[in-house]
C-alpha cells in the first residue's frame, strides 16, 4: 500500500537524519492507521539503522551522529513495540548477546538485540569488548538457550572459537550463533557454532530455527523418560 510505504520511508529517513519528531509522528500514524507494527520496526526503523551503520563504516557519520540516530530509533521502537504480537512466533527462550573481547563495534549487535527482544526472547546484552569467560559465566547463570557472539574484526573473531569450546564443554545443549563482517559459514563450521548470520534479519530467522530444534529435542527426551 502506498501510504504504508510512505510511513516506512519516513521512519527510515527519520532515523537516518536523527529526527525524533518525524519518527514519533510516523510511528503513531502506523498504529492509528492500522498498519503492521512489526514491519514498521524492521522495514522502517531497523532499515534506517542499517544505513546509519553503512554511513559510520564509510566515516560519513561518527559516534555523536550514531547516538542521535539510536535515540530516534528508540523513540519509534517504544511507540511500536507494545503493538507487536509476541505469540506470532511461538518462541520463548533466553538469549545472551555480546561483542567479543577486543572489539567495540556494536551497531549490528544492537539491531540483532532489538529483533530478538521483539520476537519474544529474554535478552541479556553483555555489551562490547566482552571477556571470553563472561559469556560462559552468563550462560551458566541464566541457563540461556542461545549465545550470540558478534565480531567485526578478524583479530577479535578468533576468540569465538575458545568461547564456543568452553560453553559446549559445560553446557552441551546451549546453541551458539555467531555473526559479523569477517564471519562465514565455513568459519562457523570450523569453530563449532550451531549457526551464523551475515545480517540482522537472518540472525533472527536462524535463532528461531535453532531454538525450535532445541525445543523439539527437549520434548523428545522428556517423552522418552
Amino acid at each position: 500500500m502506498r501510504r504504508e510505504k510512505e510511513l516506512l520511508e519516513e521512519l527510515k529517513k527519520g532515523v537516518i537524519h536523527y529526527d525524533e519528531e518525524k519518527v514519533a509522528a510516523a510511528a503513531e500514524a502506523v498504529i492509528q492507521e492500522g498498519f503492521n507494527a512489526y514491519e514498521a520496526i524492521f522495514e522502517g526503523l531497523v532499515s534506517g539503522m542499517e544505513e546509519v551503520g553503512r554511513l559510520y563504516e564509510e566515516q560519513e557519520y561518527f559516534v555523536p551522529e550514531m547516538l542521535l540516530c539510536s535515540d530516534a530509533m528508540y523513540i519509534g521502537l517504544n511507540i511500536l513495540r507494545p503493538h507487536i504480537d509476541r505469540n506470532e512466533y511461538g518462541i520463548t527462550g533466553i538469549a545472551i548477546i555480546g561483542v567479543v573481547q577486543g572489539d567495540v563495534h556494536d551497531i549490528g549487535k544492537n539491531i540483532v538485540k532489538i529483533m530478538f527482544d521483539v520476537a519474544g526472547f529474554e535478552v541479556h546484552d553483555l555489551g562490547t569488548d566482552v571477556p571470553l569467560e563472561a559469556f560462559v559465566e552468563k550462560q551458566l547463570n541464566t541457563e540461556a538457550d542461545l549465545v550470540c557472539l558478534s565480531a567485526m574484526m578478524t583479530t577479535s573473531m578468533i576468540g569465538m572459537k575458545d568461547i564456543i569450546q568452553m560453553i559446549k564443554e559445560k553446557s552441551p545443549n546451549a546453541k551458539i550463533l555467531i555473526g559479523g563482517a569477517p564471519v562465514t559459514e565455513e568459519i562457523a563450521v570450523r569453530f563449532g557454532a550451531d549457526g551464523y548470520s551475515d545480517d540482522a534479519h537472518n540472525a533472527l530467522k536462524t535463532a528461531i530455527s535453532i531454538l525450535s530444534t532445541l525445543k523439539e529435542i527437549q520434548r523428545e527426551k522428556h517423552g522418552n523418560k
